[in-house]
């Protein structure tokens, strides 16, 4: 099941164990690349245009949840501002699993 991307107002977090900074991101990309080949022969991409990118899965790195990422807003992010804030404490405190509710 495709994952949704992350936008300018939220972010992913481990529904498990709270994780908000490292995950392992599966994705398929069709992309169209304008190669530079130097005199040598040796090719380098110059150029990269995305048509279409999907995330099939998203795998926390803390705890290896997979299919337990969720979009939570970001601290700050937005006029309403006050939910998002109290993401960035689970942020700082992730590890003590305390401030995951």
């Amino acid at each position: 099941m495709p994952v949704p991307l992350p936008t300018a107002t939220t972010r992913w977090r481990c529904t498990l164990c709270g994780n908000l900074t490292r995950f392992d991101v599966t994705r398929s990309s069709r992309v169209v690349e304008y190669v530079h080949l130097d005199l040598g022969g040796e090719p380098s991409v110059e150029e990269t245009e995305v048509l279409a990118e999907t995330v099939e899965s998203v795998r926390c790195r803390w705890c290896n949840a997979v299919d337990r990422i969720e979009l939570v807003d970001r601290p700050g992010a937005g006029a309403a501002g006050g939910d998002g804030e109290g993401n960035g404490s689970t942020e700082s405190a992730a590890g003590s699993g305390s401030a995951s509710g």
